[in-house]
């Protein structure tokens, strides 16, 4: 059973129940973590937002099913994973109308970065935007399970325990993960940085 603070997992129970305006304050709470993670792992702004919806979709659709057998957020973020991997097999599958889609979508705009707002001295701006798209390329570039291991660590409310949950693989495999990412990313961002220290 989730923790007593586990609000979420009540306001589900609500939803259950058929309240929809319980359903509509989880989504107004995740729509823009679980967008943020979808982009991150897809890179496709548009499909990005299809796919959150489908995650809300398939959430209310499994309602009468949900138990509240782990948090709220562990149940959501997997099933966003699953329909991330989903996805991503499906391009495998059919590159070439991966590559029309995306043919030239930004090459005349800048590449929006999909991160928690936060205020910034104007004069930092230019650099934190720099060093912003470093820090995405350098995620994007990470073999599949390391990146959307640090992309769930990127989630607030996300333990390692409902990370290793998310992804189904062990407690010491997820830190593991974690830890050979950060790692990579450490070493790739080193020239962008001031020390060699990654903070979250």
């Amino acid at each position: 059973m989730p923790e007593p603070s586990d609000l979420d997992a009540a306001l589900m129970l609500r939803v259950k129940r058929g309240d929809r305006a319980a359903f509509a304050t989880l989504v107004e709470k995740y729509k823009q973590p679980l967008f943020n993670f979808i982009c991150r792992t897809l890179r496709d702004e548009t499909e990005s937002e299809d796919l959150a919806q489908n995650v809300f979709l398939q959430v209310y659709k499994s309602r009468q099913r949900y138990e509240p057998t782990a948090k709220f957020s562990t149940w959501l973020f997997t099933i966003a994973r699953n329909l991330c991997l989903n996805e991503i097999r499906r391009r495998s599958r059919h590159p070439a109308e991966s590559i029309e889609e995306n043919h030239g979508e930004n090459e005349d705009q800048p590449q929006r970065q999909y991160e928690d707002k936060k205020i910034h001295l104007p004069t930092d701006q230019v650099l934190h935007r720099e060093l912003a798209g470093k820090i995405e390329e350098a995620i994007n570039e990470l073999p599949e399970m390391q990146r959307t291991a640090i992309l769930l660590c990127r989630q607030d409310d996300l333990s390692y325990e409902q990370i290793a949950d998310i992804l189904s693989c062990s407690l010491s495999a997820t830190k593991s993960l974690i830890h050979r990412g950060r790692e990579t990313l450490k070493d790739k961002l080193k020239p962008y940085l001031k020390s060699g220290d990654w903070n979250d």
